[in-house]
């Protein structure tokens, strides 16, 4: 059968799992902590979709001050003890991928998260048997050079594992640094905006927006505009 797409990419946060509150509290208590106080929906909003490597410098500036050198590597393990107790997967998630699978349509997953948070996740909402082998996680990429999204990379590792193009890349994303990753690996990109009108996704580049992921396999089918 023709599709419009050979591999459907998802990022994980906001897209399949619903973790974004989560590490929200956590970064906004970990703030306070180092003297910057903020709330978790202040962080919510000022982060989503950004990288701990990312997040780091900006917070040091508003605090006048370097965070500790082990930073990253405590909040990753912060991040992932709090997942593995409260995270849940976004209505449809698991039907939208086993759905992939019925139909022989591959899929991967692409996240700034590290893979010890996804991992937590997975495991916490008995994923991780149908993701295994299939994640692919930007901190991984940075000791070969690789940057999180906004940059590329994470998308394109994702692609060369599956042996398929970029411009035969669907990438499903819920963050304006996710949709410029994808758009910047030459793929297409919808924004996933369940909850609002979606124009910062457009904004970045999205091809258009989907408010649920029962809606994902509609978008490789040929007779279906790109």
């Amino acid at each position: 059968m023709k599709r419009n797409f050979d591999l459907v990419i998802f990022d994980c946060d906001g897209v399949l799992m619903d973790s974004e509150k989560v590490s929200a509290r956590v970064v906004a208590a970990d703030m306070t902590e180092h003297g910057v106080p903020i709330t978790p929906e202040a962080a919510m909003a000022r982060f989503v979709g950004m990288s701990l490597k990312h997040m780091k410098p900006l917070i040091e500036a508003e605090r006048g001050a370097p965070l500790p050198a082990d930073w990253n590597a405590r909040m990753i393990q912060k991040i992932a003890l709090a997942m593995s107790h409260e995270v849940t997967e976004i209505p449809g998630a698991r039907a939208v991928l086993e759905s992939l699978d019925r139909e022989g349509i591959p899929w991967r997953i692409a996240s700034n998260s590290a893979d010890a948070e996804m991992d937590a996740k997975f495991t916490r909402t008995g994923f991780l048997a149908i993701t295994e082998g299939r994640t692919h996680s930007a901190p991984r990429l940075f000791a070969q050079g690789g940057q999180p999204k906004p940059a590329p990379d994470v998308f394109l590792d994702a692609a060369r594992a599956q042996g398929v193009p970029p411009h035969r890349c669907v990438v499903i994303e819920d963050s304006a640094p996710g949709v410029a990753g994808a758009v910047a690996a030459g793929m297409t990109c919808y924004g996933f905006a369940p909850h609002g009108e979606g124009s910062t996704l457009l904004a970045a580049g999205a091809t258009g927006i989907i408010r649920t992921l029962d809606a994902v396999p509609a978008l490789l089918d040929a007779r279906v505009a790109a």
